[in-house]
Parts: C-alpha cells; structure tokens; sequence
C-alpha cells in the first residue's frame, strides 16, 4: 500500500524519468541478524542511481528480497511498500515468514572413498540435517567440500551421479540428493626432475612423501616449500601428471625447477650519534656446486668497528635440517680503550630440531692482538661449544606476535691451547605482544657470564661492555663497563640489560614508539644504568626502519642525548 494519492502514483508510472531524476533513499524494516544480511547483499546488486519509488522498482526489490529469503529457507514472505511523506524514501517492511525444514537428506559416497573419515567428518559437520532449516549455502558448501576433498586426497575421477536440492514451498517440504562416486584413490608414483642444476637425489631427498603412498595434496605443498627453502631455486612447481589418469593407480609427479642466481647481493645502512655512519654489504652464493653447498660473506664498516666473515655450508642427507658449516671472521675493533684485532676461525655442526630449536655444537679458535685500557698483550683460546636458538614469528616485517630465545655456552682450557680456564654463558631473550592492530608492545632481556682462573687473560672479544642502540641506548657505543685505576674500561664479568618498548601505530606503516632501558656490565656488584626516549618505527619495503632518541638517565651531563638509526629485524 503506498502513501500516495492515485493521481501521484499515475504521474510517476506516466514519467519515470521523474522518479529516476531524485535522490531516493531505500530502508529495509522486519529484519535482522543473518537474514539482514543475506538481503542486503542481495540489494547491494541494484545500483543507487536506479532507486525509485515506483512499482517497478518497488517489484525489483521484491524479487531480490525474495530470492534472498528463500536462500535462507523463507519461501512465504510478505511486503509492504511505503513512501515517505516527502516522497524521497522508500521503506519497505517485510514478514519473512515461517521457514521451510529440510524433511530428507540423502547423501551416499560410493567408490573407494566410501569409508574415508574426512569425507564422513565433512557431511557430519555440513548442517545438512531432517529438521533443520533450508540454507542453500550449506547445500553448496557441502558440495564444494566434497569435491575439494576428492581433488586433496587424490580421487581425481571422483564426480557427482546425482546432485540436487529440491523445495516445494506450496507442500513446506525440501529434499537434498547428493550421489558421489570417488573412483579409485592415486597414490604417489616416481618424480620426474626437469630444470635442476642440483643432483637428482638431492632434489628428491627433500620429498615428504614415498612412491606408492596415497596421494594428499598437502604433501605436495610440502615438497614445494621445501624445495623453495634451500634457496637453490627461482621457481619451484610440483604438480601430479594427471594426462596419465586411468594408466594405473600410480601417478607420476612432475617436479619443474630453475636455478636460483649464482650470486647474491645485500647492502645495509645505518646511523647513531655514537658510532655515525654504518655499512653493510652480503654477498652470497645460494649454490656452489650440484651437491647444493653455498657461501655467504659480508662486510660491514663503521667507524670504530669493521668486520668481515665468510662461511661455507656443507649440507647432509637431511638437507635443510643438518648441515656442517665452516667459518672465518675477521673485526678490527678501535673504540674509546678498546683496540683489538681478532680472528676467528670456527666449524660448527647444526640440526635444526622437530620442536622448533637450532642446535648447534662448535669449536672456534681465536687469536686477538690488543689494547685494553693498560694491557697491552695477545691472545688465543680453542673454545669448544653448544648453543641453542629459536625464532618464532606470525606477520610481516614488523610481526604482531613472535618471540626469540638464545643461549650459548664456551669452554676454554690451557690444555686445550687456551690462555686460561674459563666458562663462558650468554643468553637472550625477546618478545613482541600486541593488542588488536594498532598497539605492539617489546619486551627484551640479555646477559653473560664469564667465569675464569685469570679474567685478566681473556681477550676484549670475551670480555662484557654494554651501551648503544643493541641494548642501553642514551649511551655511547660499548662505553659501559668496570674500569682500571687509569679510568680506562677494561670489560666485565658479567653483563645484563633489558628494554621495555611500546609502539603504537599512527599511520598505516608508521609506527611511534616509548622505551626505557636498563641495564649494567661489571665485576662485582651492578650499578644500573638507565635509558630512555622516543624514537619512530617505519616497515619499510626492505625491512623495519627505527629512528631513536634517547636520553642516558645516569650519564654524565653533556653526553646524555643520543640518536640511533637502524635497518634489521627486531627479533
């Protein structure tokens, strides 16, 4: 029933460019929940520009509603059109209506997926139940999964004999009728290798799966990350060869590869007020050889520190979880009391466990020339070893969630070549929370100990020194540690500092963040040092970006105020 007279009524059916030409707006009333929704993604297909009052239009919304409505099990609904008084809203109020139960369900799997749990497990969970309401999409979504089903575990024939909702609203009743036939299930046949520069047996060492075992796309998709993994490839893609269906169970599975390039290059940049200028470079060989080794170096300057290190992977039968590698660095070191240069030679066994840790079991032997304070000496240790690491992370460059623990312990010995008998621990910790998107919040934790015959034998590179923008920032660059009756640092027995961060996201990548550190190295008893500042976080394309600004609390006056710029990761 419309509000209009019948002389208005006849002028817009006469001129429905009139009704066209004004702005009309369309509310739904009787509605609500899931049955609202469903409508008004139904009515979104109508464009605003064709909103009317006019019967026309008015049967156009009808129909939509309508087809809306018995999607969700409504076949009997009732309208009522109304216009408003100033003849620019069409309101519309509907009585849904009693809903349509499904009265038979009859769904039969045949073939060899007749006994198959998840095929039982997906009609059990599909809501297709006698009694319950008719729902189209659960109609759907059961055929969709079944199918999908079929498609993952390798019933590649599978097809439906018979697949049919029907629904007679005039008798409320509804039926659902769903036939599949699976056919046989394929098993994993022989991998073909197309494209790879690395030995067939490396490549196929890396597959999930045996030849003859059921087929489960879930292993394929395994086979894929792990081939991506090494890094040996530009493109990896393993498919099934389904042109061989109906030649036998087995299905052969085609492996395409490309190589990866030869050479890789990285480059760093970074900033503090106090070291200045940082720069890096990383070069790498993703593979050396068809036994899949690689190299990787780097070079890294900045004023008071330049380091260079190069390392050879050797992997082995479990290729991205065991490996040997063998390293060489080289760091001159030439800050405030410290002036070292130091070599470091190490080879190093890794297992990468099932529970998510990195193991690794080395030896590394040093020889250090250098100044410290007074000292004036040389020095080399063989330091045997074992540390543990793992690194868990859920997002992007700048994670939302994630945590990262280390631990390393050294043992030198005179009778192993060592200057003196010492036990060397450190360890770290951090974790990244957030609360919904726009609130993160870091929480770190590091320390060392060194526990020696003769601390004065050990080398700078052993020793503890803390201050700069990887733990108390506000001061300067390892400028934190006991002293000699010169005033110079000598390093510390032990060290632990930690950092509380919050940040919280102002636009989009951008990110600003709080943060007070704590922290000390020393001999004896710790005399704690405080930080604190600002700073702005940006996940940039190439990685997070932090500018810091951060006041030393306990420094001297003077020297209290400090500007850290980084590129990396924070875990």
């Amino acid at each position: 029933m419309l509000r209009k007279p019948l002389p208005v009524l006849i002028a817009l059916l006469l001129s429905p460019s009139l009704a066209f030409g004004q702005e009309v707006d369309l509310t739904v009333e009787g509605l609500k929940g899931a049955v609202k929704d469903n409508v008004d993604a139904y009515l979104s297909s109508i464009p605003e520009k064709d909103y009317s009052t006019n019967l026309r239009f008015q049967a156009r919304v009808q129909r939509n509603i309508t087809e809306a409505l018995s999607a969700l099990g409504y076949y009997h609904p009732t309208f009522k059109f109304e216009t408003s008084e100033s003849g620019d809203e069409l309101i519309v109020t509907v009585d849904r209506g009693h809903s349509i139960r499904f009265t038979e369900i009859d769904i039969q799997i045949t073939g060899e997926a007749k006994d198959d749990p998840d095929f039982k497990a997906a009609i059990e969970n599909s809501g297709l139940k006698v009694g319950a309401r008719v729902n189209h999409s659960l109609y759907d979504g059961l055929k969709s999964k079944i199918r999908n089903l079929a498609l993952q575990k390798g019933y590649f024939e599978g097809d439906y004999t018979l697949s049919r909702l029907e629904v007679s609203p005039s008798a409320n009743k509804a039926f659902v009728r769903l036939y599949f036939d699976s056919g046989i299930r394929y098993h994993f046949g022989s991998n073909g290798v197309t494209g790879s520069q690395i030995e067939e047996e490396r490549v196929l060492s890396l597959a999930p799966y045996e030849e003859n075992e059921p087929y489960l796309v879930s292993k394929v998709g395994e086979y894929n990350q792990n081939l991506s993994n090494t890094d040996w490839f530009s493109s990896v893609f393993v498919e099934p060869d389904l042109t061989k269906l109906g030649e036998g169970r087995e299905l052969p599975m085609k492996v395409s590869l490309a190589p990866q390039a030869r050479n890789k290059l990285e480059t760093g940049l970074g900033f503090s007020t106090d070291v200045g200028i940082r720069g890096s470079l990383k070069w790498k060989k993703p593979w050396v050889n068809d036994r899949g080794h690689s190299f990787d170096s780097s070079l890294s300057l900045s004023k008071p520190e330049q380091t260079i290190t190069a390392g050879y992977r050797i992997p082995l039968d479990d290729v991205l979880k065991d490996y040997y590698r063998i390293q060489y660095g080289m760091k001159n070191l030439d800050s405030g009391d410290t002036k070292s240069l130091e070599s470091n030679l190490a080879v190093e066994r890794h297992w990468i466990l099932d529970n998510g840790w990195h193991r690794t079991v080395f030896v590394r032997y040093l020889l250090e020339n250098y100044e410290q304070g007074l000292q004036d000496d040389n020095a080399q240790f063989v330091l045997p070893g074992i540390s543990f690491s793992r690194s868990r992370v859920r997002g992007g460059s700048m994670p939302m969630w994630g945590d990262r623990q280390s631990f390393t312990l050294e043992y030198g010995d005179p009778s192993m070549l060592s200057e003196t008998r010492v036990a060397r621990f450190q360890g770290g910790m951090t974790w990244i929370r957030s609360v919904g998107e726009n609130h993160r919040g870091l929480f770190r934790v590091d320390g060392g100990a060194n526990v020696a015959e003769e601390f004065e034998k050990l080398s700078p590179s052993l020793r503890f020194f803390a201050g700069g923008d990887n733990n108390l920032r506000g001061y300067g660059f390892e400028s934190i540690s006991p002293k000699d009756e010169s005033g110079a640092l000598t390093g510390a027995k032990y060290m632990v500092t930690t950092s509380l961060e919050y940040q919280y996201r102002v636009y989009g990548d951008w990110w600003g963040a709080v943060f007070y550190d704590y922290g000390d190295a020393f001999n004896e008893s710790p005399e704690f040092k405080r930080g604190t500042g600002g700073g702005i976080r940006w996940a940039s394309p190439v990685g997070p970006i932090r500018l810091d600004f951060a006041w030393g609390l306990d420094e001297k006056p003077g020297d209290e105020f400090k500007v850290h710029f980084t590129l990396g990761p924070e875990l």
